[in-house]
């Protein structure tokens, strides 16, 4: 009897270890996944040193300042004050450009193609990027349909 409430009691501990790893495992490649943060060679700090706060706070594609860089998801991030770089801090998924700020188009046609941070838009309180001002005409005209498309084509990758 002891044997098999033994056996029992191993195999309940395995399989909740088991559900235990698999779910830790889920999450560390959901984590690695949003460490994938676009990057020029010639860029030294994310979205080429934007501050991606002022997009959503100012209407506007603000170069950051030194004085006010962090480090997140292994990249470096510039703001235009202390203020913007406490609010990415605070909430980063809330800020930080879709689809790792890699062209928003391109990614709705399942490719990767660099996105520009002059060139952008902020749709449902997200910020997309985009590969030149030609694309996001394009890109404005399906929006809901090209972020579908984008959506599904970066959960892929």
């Amino acid at each position: 009897m002891t044997v098999t409430s033994d056996c029992f009691f191993l195999t309940r501990r395995a399989i909740v270890f088991g559900i235990i790893a698999v779910g830790l495992f889920a999450g560390l490649t959901g984590a690695a996944h949003a460490q994938d943060i676009f990057m020029k060679r010639s860029w030294s700090h994310a979205v080429g040193g934007y501050d991606v706060v002022a997009y959503h706070t100012q209407g506007a594609a603000v170069p950051g300042d030194d004085a006010h860089t962090m480090t997140l998801y292994g990249v470096s991030w510039r703001f235009s004050s202390a203020e913007n770089m406490a609010a990415f801090a605070a909430s980063p998924d809330a800020y930080r450009p879709q689809y790792g700020g890699y062209c928003a188009w391109a990614m709705a046609k399942g490719k990767r193609a660099a996105g520009d941070p002059e060139v952008w838009h902020i749709h449902n309180g997200k910020l997309y990027l985009n590969v030149s001002r030609g694309i996001k005409r394009k890109w404005l005209r399906e929006i809901d349909d090209f972020i579908t498309k984008a959506d599904a084509a970066w959960a892929a990758l």
